[in-house]
This record gives structure tokens, sequence and C-alpha cells, in this order.
């Protein structure tokens, strides 16, 4: 398995503790997740209809404030898996660095993979993918910037699985346009990552391919369930995204106090230079925090928020140490 967050097995075979003594920041998953309340038993018990997979699409053009052709997948990933068989296989030019994902299984199906540090470097490829905004360093492009792109590539897949707390970045409204597709996850906003929904937006020809790979169930029915509920929930959404802004600042104001530079981030992550990351996570682990290092960059170290007060707390206090 390819370096990620969320490997929470290896901080407890490290430094000991169950998984419910550790606040897991090592991912942009908020920790606040949406109240999911009581899911039916025929969620659990009933194949999903294809009634109630459209609503949930209906509802995902509700959320993502738009109208063009949409497919529920198992999460973002799912479509990333499903990506290098929308064509045969090419020029890739990926922006980095990025997530990992998107080079290992591009490769593997046989793609030429470029990595490219310029939004402009992306042009003539074949398939040329953006993450807006960025993981790990939160970098954005603006939705004219990329549109500009747009006829200079072949296909442009845009991964807005950050972009829920700044949907003024999003290219969702636009994306039936040929040769353009969306990916979101539900999961990091929502809080609900196990839940593994996510959805690809794009032209009628590629979302048709990929809900014909993904076949006729391709998420549950406490998915759609809960994914319907709270992707109409317009109230939560505006008091997360307030709620997120508010404490990017206060955690930024946390790590200034132990003289870490902030690189960038999002809404849902925090990127610091440290002088040696690795040292930085080790001493968080001794407070059952884990954290995100990359062996490629040394220094950084990234950062979800903490949720309840508090995990708050229990960070100040590690830091602090």
């Amino acid at each position: 398995m390819r370096e990620h967050g969320g490997n929470l097995d290896l901080a407890q075979r490290r430094f000991g503790g169950r998984a419910e003594d550790w606040i897991d920041l090592s991912t942009g998953i908020n920790r606040v997740p949406y109240p999911v309340g009581e899911v039916s038993a025929r969620a659990w018990s009933a194949l999903p209809s294809r009634s109630e997979i459209e609503a949930l699409h209906q509802a995902a053009r509700h959320g993502y404030r738009t109208s063009a052709p949409i497919v529920a997948m198992g999460g973002a990933q799912a479509a990333i898996q499903l990506l290098p068989q929308l064509a045969a296989p090419g020029r890739a030019r990926i922006l980095a660095p990025t997530y990992n994902e998107y080079a290992g299984v591009l490769s593997a199906a046989g793609w030429d993979i470029q990595e490219v540090a310029e939004l402009d470097a992306l042009a003539g490829a074949d398939l040329a993918i953006v993450v807006n905004p960025n993981n790990p360093d939160g970098r954005c492009h603006s939705r004219k910037d990329l549109l500009a792109l747009l006829p200079r590539v072949g296909r442009l897949v845009v991964d807005e699985s950050f972009a829920d707390p700044i949907p003024q970045l999003s290219l969702a409204p636009e994306a039936d346009r040929t040769g353009l597709l969306i990916l979101r996850s539900f999961g990091k906003f929502y809080g609900l990552a196990g839940l593994r929904l996510g959805f690809a937006i794009g032209h009628a020809a590629d979302i048709d391919k990929l809900a014909a790979m993904s076949g006729p169930w391709p998420v549950s029915g406490a998915a759609i369930e809960i994914g319907c509920r709270a992707l109409r929930d317009q109230a939560w959404a505006e008091a997360t995204s307030a709620r997120l802004a508010h404490d990017c600042v206060r955690l930024d104001a946390m790590a200034h106090s132990r003289s870490w530079r902030l690189i960038g981030g999002t809404p849902l992550f925090r990127l610091y230079e440290t002088a040696d990351a690795v040292v930085a996570q080790e001493r968080l682990a001794r407070s059952h925090i884990w954290s995100r290092v990359f062996a490629q960059q040394p220094t950084w170290l990234r950062l979800g928020l903490p949720g309840s007060e508090a995990e708050w707390t229990r960070l100040a206090e590690a830091l602090a140490r």
C-alpha cells in the first residue's frame, strides 16, 4: 500500500494504546462528523433501487450546485481506480506534489506518467490531473485558469475532495463540458470516511462509462440514505465551513508557538514546516496524537483539525511539552 494518512495501526504498534485512545490528525477528515441519526432497516436489508440511487444523485447535484451528469461511487478512490479505463493509455501529466494514488494507478495501467510543477505544463497531455485544493499543500487554482487549460488537454480531471468548505472554487457547475471530469469525496467534509461515498461529475459519455464499470449497486443503502440527508442540509454545511475556518486560525496559532511555519493547507488540514517532522510526529505520538509526515519532504508535518474541546486541550498540552 502506498503511503497515506490514517495508518493508525502503525502508530499503535510503535507507541501503544487502543484506537479509541488516539486522536488521528493524520488525515483531512472532519473530526466533527455529520449527525447521521437513524438509518432505516430497509437501508441495511434491501438492495438499493434505481430510484433511490437517482435520489442520491439529485441530492449530490443540489449539494455541489450542478446540473451535470453524476454517478455515485465507493469514495473518490473508486473513481481513481477506474480512471485509466476511460481511454487507451497515453500521456498523463499530474500537477505535483499531490495525492500519490494517481501516479500509481495510471502507471500500473500502462500510462506514461509525468509529474509537473506548474499548471501550464499540463498542456498537451492526453490526461491531465489537478487536485484543487491540493493535497498536501492546499494550492488552489481558479475556475478561469482551469477552464482555459481544458481545450489544451485530452481530458482534465479535477479532484475536489477538499473543496466542500470552498464552494466558489468548484468546477462542478461546469462539469458537463466535454473532456472535464470532477471527482468529489463525501467522507472528508462530512466526517464519514467509513461510509465510502464519493461522486464523479462530468460529460454524459464519461459518466455513462464509469456507471457501467461500477455495476448496478455501486454504493450501499446506508450511504444513499445518509448521503441524501447530508447533501441537502445546507445549514449544517455552512455552519461547519464557518467552524473550520475559525479552527484553522486556532491551529495555526498553536503551531506558530512551536515555531512551525505554515506552508499551506485547506480548511480540513494544515501543512507546516518543522525542523524535523519525524521528531515532531514522535513527540505528538507519545501523547497518542497521530500526524502525517512525508518521506520526500523531511521537514513537512501535516495536521488535521481537532474536533472536541478535549481534543484541542490534549493537542495544546502535547505541543507545550
